[in-house]
């Protein structure tokens, strides 16, 4: 989907960058009469590029994203920092990577500087990560803080986004036909993986391991289908034709956790996407968790700050300026 927008009226930007991006507060630090928000914007499965522009020099704060988010300033430097985390001041020439969790906040952007903003949702990188890897990923995907777009695999990425950046302003919108959309969305998503630094790229570049079989793939694909339902170990080895001994050391090589600890980490990612979207004054954590097949609320509020680094009930408060 493509989106293009113009205003000189902020609370209307506001509502524009929430509807892409985040909530969020945008302040005009000076120049006040200089504001004029272009943007263009392009979702693609999962992932959404924006070349954005103010006009005047402006402050953005987010609170806390709840995906991965690139930022890449042209023109003149970024000022942001995200959490207790000091200032950056990223240049042109890199991007600011962000990550899910920790309140985020642009402190400057200058007015005749614009930004390249890619957001890629949390589970579908986590679960690129899981692809490439062959294994769920035991502990938080952690970005870098920036990247160096001027050489290596950096700059080879860059390229990539640029495609996407100039399709925003053809009129034959190629890269809405999914032919060409899903392929091009995940070379972008795996060249992030292979270019910025993070605790599994050394693992990417290892030759890849061998496929998993095929009762394997049916036993993952009914708990993706049905992360409600209470499987048990034999129903699932069921659903994969195998017996029970099989599926658990098959799921031990070539997923790296046991079958119950896959189906755990699905549900919680549908908790999470949900709480993200639900309004805090007609849901409640308990009904959202409930839904997914949590039964024992003081684990499942363990397992999901273990995750995500924060209390299921600020997730669903949407914590923002």
């Amino acid at each position: 989907m493509r989106t293009s927008f113009r205003t000189d009226d902020v609370e209307q930007a506001m509502e524009a960058i929430k509807a892409a991006f985040y909530t969020n507060q945008l302040d005009v630090l000076r120049a006040p009469e200089r504001f004029g928000a272009a943007f263009e914007v392009l979702e693609l499965g999962g992932i959404t590029v924006g070349d954005l522009a103010c006009g005047a020099d402006v402050r953005v704060r987010c609170g806390e994203l709840g995906t991965y988010h690139v930022n890449v300033p042209l023109g003149s430097p970024m000022t942001w920092h995200q959490g207790s985390s000091p200032e950056v001041i990223t240049a042109p020439g890199r991007a600011a990577l962000f990550q899910p969790v920790g309140s985020t906040a642009v402190d400057r952007w200058a007015g005749d500087g614009r930004i390249v903003a890619l957001k890629v949702e949390r589970d579908l990188l986590e679960r690129r990560v899981e692809e490439l890897t062959g294994r769920v990923p035991r502990t938080p995907v952690v970005l870098e803080p920036e990247l160096d777009l001027m050489s290596g695999r950096g700059r080879a990425w860059s390229h990539l986004v640029e495609i996407l950046v100039d399709d925003l302003y053809e009129t034959t919108r190629l890269l809405e036909h999914r032919l060409v959309a899903l392929p091009l969305r995940d070379a972008v998503l795996n060249g992030l993986l292979l270019a910025a630094g993070h605790p599994y790229r050394d693992q990417l570049d290892e030759p890849a391991r061998g496929l998993r079989p095929t009762p394997v793939k049916r036993a993952m694909d009914a708990m993706r289908e049905r992360p409600e339902h209470p499987f048990t170990t034999t129903e699932l080895a069921a659903e994969a034709r195998v017996g029970v001994r099989w599926l658990q050391e098959a799921f031990a090589r070539y997923v790296g956790i046991p079958p119950m600890a896959y189906l755990r980490t699905i549900r919680l990612e549908r908790v999470h996407a949900e709480l993200i979207e639900a309004d805090p004054l007609t849901s409640t954590v308990s009904e959202i968790a409930f839904r997914w097949g949590f039964g024992h609320l003081g684990r499942f509020a363990e397992q999901y700050r273990a995750k995500y680094g924060c209390v299921p009930s600020l997730t669903l408060r949407d914590p923002g300026p």
